[in-house]
């Protein structure tokens, strides 16, 4: 069975490019345009893999991000945020959403700045999916 790969941006261009990259690689594409659809196929589809932007509308992803890392159903789920907003500013949100009662949020292990280049977004699927 191939993995799944969920792909959670509002851009239907970005989503059409890594969902691509996704199925060129040999992986299933998941797709959801903001967080809160993004939660609703975690739940469902279970995927094995997330690429996740953080400027949406309904759902951030800043805050699908806080809901995948303090569940303890989706902990596993390797996450790659891809952002067009700088990792520090990331962390910041992170913070100031930990000091208003939220939980403790660990720091994305990848996080990749848009554009992304096609062979880097490639290469970071495959390294954590074999």
């Amino acid at each position: 069975m191939n993995k799944k790969v969920l792909v959670v941006d509002d851009d239907p261009d970005v989503r059409l490019i890594n969902t691509s990259i996704v199925e060129e690689n040999g992986y299933t594409p998941l797709e959801a345009s903001d967080g809160e659809e993004g939660l609703k196929m975690v739940k469902k589809e279970r995927p094995d893999l997330i690429l996740l932007d953080v400027l949406m509308p309904k759902q951030s992803g800043l805050r699908l991000y806080r809901v995948l890392m303090t569940d303890k159903s989706f902990k596993k789920i390797p996450v790659v945020i891809l952002s067009g907003i700088a990792k520090k500013t990331f962390l910041r949100s992170q913070k100031a959403l930990t000091e208003f009662g939220g939980a403790s949020v660990p720091e994305p292990e990848i996080y990749l700045e848009k554009p992304v280049e096609t062979e880097d977004l490639a290469d970071t699927i495959k390294k954590i999916l074999g």
